[in-house]
């Protein structure tokens, strides 16, 4: 069976190198789905969460907040500011946080900086979204 090599990198880090037979993520006009032949494609992502599934069956989750996708023949390369593995993610952090980005917002009034922390308000609204929905998964 064909086989894709994924690697995913965050700023900070390789958060997974291995292969996979299929990968899922949020792009910028929709999800995608990758699969071995795919297309070669360069796409933005948004934040979300990155599905990868193993040939054995078992699946692999990836809060990204939004990046670069490139797929090449059998490989696929996601890059993103931040990457966090679905079992570090921590759906209370993020709504802390969250309160803390909108208390910063009513603070503040230059346009850039409320642009700034729209956009981390965002992030953190998917990273919390993504950690329920990936605890709803591991609970069934």
């Amino acid at each position: 069976m064909a086989k894709l090599h994924v690697d995913v990198v965050s700023a900070e880090e390789s958060i997974f190198s291995g292969e996979a037979k299929f990968v899922a993520l949020p792009g910028e006009a929709g999800e995608l789905g990758i699969l071995p032949g795919h297309t070669p494609l360069i796409s933005r992502i948004r934040p979300g969460t990155l599905k990868i599934v193993m040939d054995d069956g078992s699946e692999e989750h990836i809060f990204v907040a939004g990046g670069i996708l490139e797929v090449q023949p059998g490989k696929v390369t996601v890059l993103s500011d931040t990457a966090i593995r679905a079992h570090d993610l921590d759906e209370a952090k993020a709504l802390e946080a969250r309160k803390h980005a909108e208390e910063a917002l009513r603070n503040t009034k230059d346009k850039a900086d409320i642009a700034v922390v729209e956009a981390e308000l965002a992030m953190l609204a998917a990273q919390a979204a993504a950690a329920r929905r990936l605890s709803n998964v591991r609970k069934h």
